[in-house]
């Protein structure tokens, strides 16, 4: 399985779209895309990873990576996600107190819209 990436933006908040697996072999496609919004001045980023099939260690460093570049700005980077099997890897982790997790990108749009 591959990944597929794409990015669009909807309510001032860029939205990054992930399809497939995210391991050790894909993992730097989407630190790419995620650093080149970053340099583009897209601090508030919404990964929808409601496609993903599979998610390893790098892929959360890259989340987690991700959101370290967008804080140094007040940025966010929340994520959405609603399979059980992903969600399960952010509670094992403890990184379910650390990104905002949403059912919808809606969702997180509107979260991240009434904390400003």
């Amino acid at each position: 399985m591959e990944l597929k990436l794409g990015h669009h933006t909807k309510d001032g908040i860029e939205v990054v779209d992930v399809e497939g697996e995210i391991d050790v072999y894909t993992a730097p496609r989407l630190r790419e895309l995620l650093i080149d919004l970053v340099n583009k001045n897209n601090y508030n980023l919404v990964v929808n990873m409601e496609r993903v099939e599979f998610l390893d260690s790098t892929g959360l460093g890259v989340l987690v990576g991700g959101l370290k570049r967008v804080r140094a700005y007040d940025g966010s980077l929340d994520l959405v996600c609603t399979q059980e099997r992903i969600l399960k890897i952010f509670r094992i982790t403890g990184l379910t107190k650390v990104f905002g997790i949403h059912d919808t990108v809606d969702e997180a749009i509107a979260a991240r819209k009434s904390e400003k």
